[in-house]
């Protein structure tokens, strides 16, 4: 296992900073400021699950949501359309485990986002 440094990586909706990587898998720690959410996406070359720590909000996977309170978890199959939302008084934590052959932040398609950052996707059918 490598930890790495936890830099973190600034967003529109929060940040995220990166705990521990290795062959196959990389941990994060997001934080989704309160009233703000990340982008209804998904990735074609990993999964993801996600382990809410804090806060409060909904999480959402292919059309389902949970409730996201500490202790809530949703796990995010390879292709499955996601998003996470942060309740209005208050930010949402998650720990965010990812499994798979690419970890990069290029594998999202985004099908919708607050920030205008949707892009064409050549994956779209």
């Amino acid at each position: 296992m490598t930890a790495s440094s936890t830099e973190r990586v600034h967003r529109p909706w929060g940040w995220f900073e990166t705990l521990a990587t290795g062959p196959g898998y990389l941990v994060k720690r997001l934080l989704i400021t309160a009233n703000q959410r990340i982008s209804l996406q998904r990735h074609l070359h990993r999964s993801e699950h996600w382990v809410v720590v804090a806060g409060s909000g909904m999480m959402e996977c292919n059309g389902d949501g949970t409730a996201a309170v500490p202790g809530a978890t949703l796990f995010v199959p390879c292709g499955g359309v996601h998003r996470a939302t942060a309740a209005a008084a208050s930010d949402l934590e998650i720990i965010e485990v990812q499994l798979g052959t690419q970890l990069q932040e290029d594998d999202i398609e985004r099908f919708s986002d607050d920030y205008g950052r949707v892009v064409k996707s050549h994956f779209n059918l």
